[in-house]
């Protein structure tokens, strides 16, 4: 996340050269992927654990 704060100022700030900027976004976008996956699969646990506690509860 600090990494991804980061580049988001530098963008703002209108730091980066337009190379540089791609290079960045490519980045960033790389980093949401990572994340999004992770979340994904973390939700999928959490809903299994929920779906193994309500039968149990039957």
């Amino acid at each position: 996340m600090e990494r991804l704060e980061k580049i988001v100022r530098q963008i703002d700030a209108n730091e980066l050269e337009i190379d540089a900027l791609w290079e960045k976004i490519k980045e960033a976008n790389d980093i949401i992927a990572f994340c999004k996956k992770k979340l994904t699969k973390a939700d999928v646990e959490i809903e299994k654990l929920l779906q193994e506690k309500r039968q149990s509860e039957e």
